[in-house]
């Protein structure tokens, strides 16, 4: 924790970049609602020069439709439409490799169907960092505040992961990005071969990406209230959980040092609460143990509050306590099960 504050204290030497042309890349399976709300939010950004690429992948709705006549309105609206992938090769991978070699501009900046850009900003923000020397730009996705437990504990677990992809990167390691806010060069992909290691494995078609090809001096980082993407959060404890299924079950595919790391902090998260907390009332040394513990949480709340504020979404850090607690639980059982499973799907996938 300490080292996430060192990190998030560090003045971030700002690109003189110019306004840099981008391709929005947005893949789409039976999104029509979404889309209807996300295309103006697009439209109306402020920045000289860009198009949006919408993949639509074998809707069942009418998002097609809707898409094709959006096109005709707006020249800067493109269409890739996928009517059947490739066995054994994972549906939104196959979409957005189509999605990017459609693209005109060697930037490419995706975000996904039910996210919303904070501001007319966005794309600026984002290509600001964009210099001749970089080919990644990683940016922050929170997801939108409503009332009740869930949505905390969901914005916490949003919050801690990108205080940790963030403060590695700002320190010159990076080793994950989100797709719903993430920037990178067109002819990179292409040179990599884009997804093609792992073209089969659901997930990954961000972190995975980033973590084969990004480095501290080709990465660069875009946060304030600007850079910022909300995304909708899940509404339920199942659908949350299947979420993060997804999401951690990519994580054993990472570089060696990076499952170290993260390895090492999970693990000492988890032994934190299940240690600590027998310790007070098994052992006679409740109020020093207590002490510590409080020590460990006022670092926390100074991490979360510091951290929130300069990624553009400032976090209650008062819930800090409890949801650290519940945290080490909810990691031990959903990181076990997202190690062992090999068969999680990115809805028709």
């Amino acid at each position: 924790m300490l080292f996430f504050l060192f990190a998030f204290s560090k003045k971030s030497a700002k690109s003189s970049a110019q306004a840099v042309p981008v391709s929005i890349v947005v893949c789409a399976q039976d999104e029509e609602q979404n889309l209807r709300e996300l295309i103006p939010v697009l439209l109306e950004q402020d920045h000289p020069e860009f198009e949006i690429i919408i993949v639509e992948d074998r809707s069942n709705d009418n998002s097609f439709e809707y898409l094709l006549e959006e096109s005709r309105k707006n020249t800067l609206i493109k269409i890739v439409r996928v009517d059947h992938k490739p066995e054994h090769v994972n549906g939104k991978k196959y979409g957005l490799t189509l999605g990017i070699r459609a693209a005109k501009f060697d930037w490419v900046l995706f975000t996904d169907a039910d996210c919303r850009p904070s501001g007319r900003q966005w794309i600026t923000s984002m290509m600001h960092e964009a210099d001749s020397n970089s080919q990644f730009v990683l940016g922050f996705s929170s997801y939108k505040k409503l009332p009740g437990f869930l949505n905390s504990f969901i914005r916490f677990e949003t919050l801690l992961t990108g205080l940790q992809y963030i403060a590695y990167a700002l320190l010159g390691k990076p080793y994950m990005g989100v797709g719903r806010n993430l920037a990178y060069r067109k002819s990179l992909f292409l040179s990599s071969k884009g997804f093609y290691p792992y073209m089969d494995t659901t997930g990954g078609d961000d972190d995975l990406f980033v973590n084969q090809h990004a480095t501290g001096f080709n990465t660069r980082i875009s946060i304030g209230v600007d850079s910022l993407v909300y995304s909708s959060p899940k509404v339920s404890w199942h659908g949350f959980y299947i979420q993060k299924l997804r999401h951690l079950s990519v994580g054993k595919y990472y570089k060696g040092s990076d499952k170290f790391l993260l390895g090492v902090f999970s693990v000492s998260w988890i032994f934190t609460t299940l240690l600590v907390l027998p310790a007070m009332y098994f052992t006679p040394f409740f109020y020093p143990i207590l002490i510590i513990l409080g020590f460990r949480w006022l670092i926390m709340i100074a991490v979360f509050h510091n951290a929130s504020k300069k990624l553009g979404d400032p976090f209650e850090a008062w819930k800090i306590p409890a949801l650290d607690i519940i945290y080490a639980f909810y990691y031990l059982v959903t990181g076990l099960v997202a190690v062992a499973s090999k068969n999680v799907r990115w809805k028709k996938s």
